[in-house]
């Protein structure tokens, strides 16, 4: 079978609304310039449509219409690589869904710890930030809420105090596990997020062991993040404004 003709058997089997790239139809680096030939004929045909450079998406038909991939699906080929994530979800679209802001994000923003892309490609536009570690499927979760306490005197439409109350709530719910490998992340983070994430921890359970993010911390520093004693009780043993 040629290489057309396989392609053109993998993306009959992807299912409508499916996005992809180059790596999802297992191409070999060196078969990309026959492959890119192969995907433009299939576009002609209507078979495919390009949604940015080397990502395509298979149109859904409905009775009223042509349906674009949704949010999740369009975002999947810039957050995976070969089938494992290597990046996610981070800046004002990211606070949005934690409920931390009521604004929308224009552009996505990304972390990634190598990857680097630009998208701006009608609605969908998308630009890229290092990540502080290398990101998984098991750590992305962790990592969204650790670049929270980062930016959370950034967050529009919001205050420090009123995000503090939803993340302490989320991170509550973590179990010991996540809790410790949180920390870990946390080392690699600004100071301020290991503060911030200390006095947290120490005010949902101060049974927890936060020891390492105390011995990351320079004593001399504070940290003006304007929250209240009454809001986060612990603050003063981490030098918090």
């Amino acid at each position: 079978m040629s290489l057309a003709s396989e392609i053109r058997t993998r993306i009959n089997k992807f299912p409508e609304g499916k996005t992809f790239g180059y790596s999802d139809l297992l191409i070999a680096k060196e078969d990309y310039i026959t492959a890119a030939k192969a995907l433009e004929r299939l576009q002609k045909e209507g078979l495919i449509k390009k949604m940015s450079k080397g990502v395509f998406y298979k149109p859904k038909q409905t009775v009223f219409g042509e349906l674009k991939p949704d949010y999740t699906e369009m975002l999947r080929p810039y957050l995976f690589e070969n089938g494992k994530r290597v990046a996610y979800e981070t800046g004002y679209s990211l606070y949005n869904r934690l409920k931390l802001t009521t604004q929308v994000a224009f552009r996505i923003k990304i972390a990634s710890r190598d990857r680097r892309i630009s998208v701006n490609k009608g609605a969908l536009k998308i630009d890229t930030v290092k990540s502080y570690v290398d990101v998984t499927d098991a750590n992305y979760k962790l990592l969204e809420l650790l670049d929270a306490l980062k930016d959370i005197k950034r967050i529009p439409d919001t205050s420090p105090e009123n995000s503090i109350v939803i993340l302490s709530s989320l991170i509550n719910k973590l179990n010991d596990k996540q809790i410790a490998e949180m920390i870990k992340y946390a080392l690699s983070y600004p100071p301020r997020v290991k503060a911030l994430l200390g006095a947290v921890l120490e005010n949902i359970n101060s049974q927890v062991s936060t020891s390492k993010l105390k011995q990351s911390l320079n004593p001399l520093t504070k940290f003006e993040l304007d929250i209240k004693k009454s809001v986060l009780p612990t603050i003063n043993n981490w030098n918090i404004e």
